[in-house]
């Protein structure tokens, strides 16, 4: 069987070269993921870290295991710029905190009420303005790093955001129990929060593109994508306490 043109190509190459070649693949997984986080984030420091990850995969690709260059080149750079990110850890602990008091708040509503909290019961609930419960949505929705490009997009990409940066170990988004949780917690979101995360994780819409689609501000989408994470939180608490 003949080598194929990529593969006869990559064992000519040396991985300075390779470097050289695949920049603009940095780049461009750069600002995806840049899109994604808060301003405090810098494109240049992703691209920094990614060309690091980039030059690791041209010094360890083996052509002979299937996989092209660029497919085992992105999952290296993302990582990278993944494990940078988290090496800054830059969201304080009263986020954290505030967090898990909205997340609570919203379960103990939903299991006296038997229906979706509503935004003005939990601020509320909470002791706090309607604005400064918003406020706590969008912190919520900018701070989750979500690496939902490890796993990819729907349910694994949700699974790995509300637990692969918020609560826990990766480990555990081994196991299927999980998956079926919070697959079954999506599908009880609200129609809104429900077509956000699906446009956000199975559609890779940003912010700005699912408020164009839904016509509100990108504020607004950012609100309630906050709220549909929370809200998912609260209703797997359950589910994490008997594990």
């Amino acid at each position: 069987m003949q080598m194929s043109e990529t593969r006869r190509e990559m064992v000519a190459t040396t991985p300075a070269e390779v470097v050289a070649q695949h920049t603009s693949l940095v780049r461009r997984i750069a600002f995806h993921l840049v899109s994604r986080l808060p301003a405090t984030v810098q494109v240049d420091d992703l691209i920094q870290s990614g060309m690091i990850g980039l030059l690791e995969a041209a010094r360890n690709f083996e052509p002979t295991h299937g996989a092209s260059f660029e497919t085992f080149a992105g999952i290296r750079i993302r990582g990278a710029m993944l494990d940078e990110i988290r090496r800054q850890d830059w969201a304080p602990r009263s986020l954290f905190r505030k967090m898990r008091q909205v997340s609570e708040a919203m379960r103990e509503i939903e299991n006296t009420e038997a229906r979706d909290a509503r935004d003005a019961e939990v601020a509320t609930k909470l002791g706090i303005s309607l604005d400064e419960y918003h406020r706590i949505l969008k912190d919520a929705s900018s701070h989750k790093v979500f690496s939902t490009e490890d796993l990819g997009a729907g349910v694994d990409g949700i699974a790995d955001g509300l637990f692969g940066r918020l609560a826990g170990p990766l480990e555990s988004l081994e196991s299927e129990e999980l998956r079926a949780s919070i697959a079954r917690a999506v599908a009880s979101l609200p129609e809104r929060e429900k077509l956000v995360m699906s446009l956000y994780y199975d559609q890779e819409l940003n912010l700005r593109e699912i408020g164009d689609l839904m016509g509100v501000t990108e504020s607004r989408v950012c609100q309630i994508h906050g709220q549909a994470v929370l809200r998912l939180r609260a209703r797997l608490r359950d589910w994490r306490e008997m594990h």
